[in-house]
Parts: structure tokens; sequence; C-alpha cells
């Protein structure tokens, strides 16, 4: 998976429009990275990579590229 491809499952777990986040942006300052989202993409990590996201790993998140780096290539 490309970066724009993981920036773009992002928008799609936040319900933002196409071509909205950066890997430079700040998640506190995402009024749509809530508990919701996090819920989202935790359930979207263990169906499609098997992986388990857990409350320790979300809150290591600051940063779109933080959850890039962590979703697999």
């Amino acid at each position: 998976m490309t970066l724009n491809e993981k920036i773009e499952f992002l928008e799609e777990i936040m319900d933002l429009d196409e071509e909205t986040l950066t890997q430079d942006m700040d998640l506190d300052d995402l009024d749509e990275w809530d508990s919701l989202s996090v819920l989202s993409l935790t359930v979207e990590m263990k169906k499609r990579y098997g992986m388990d996201l857990t409350t320790e790993i979300v809150k290591k998140f600051k940063t779109v590229a933080d959850i890039c780096n962590y979703i697999p290539d």
C-alpha cells in the first residue's frame, strides 16, 4: 500500500473528502479523529491485516504520518 493509499484509507475512516489529509497533520487538530474513528481503524486493521490495534499503540499516534507508518505496505 502506497502512502497515498494509506492517506485515502484514513480519509475514508474519518469520513473526510479526498485530499483533505496530509501526513504532517496533527491528529489533535482533527475533529474527525475521535473515538469512532479509532474504533473504525481498529476494526479495519484487524480485518485487513489481522493486526490488533491496542490503546497503547493508538496513544502513540500524534500525526497522520504516525498512523501511515504503522499500516503495513
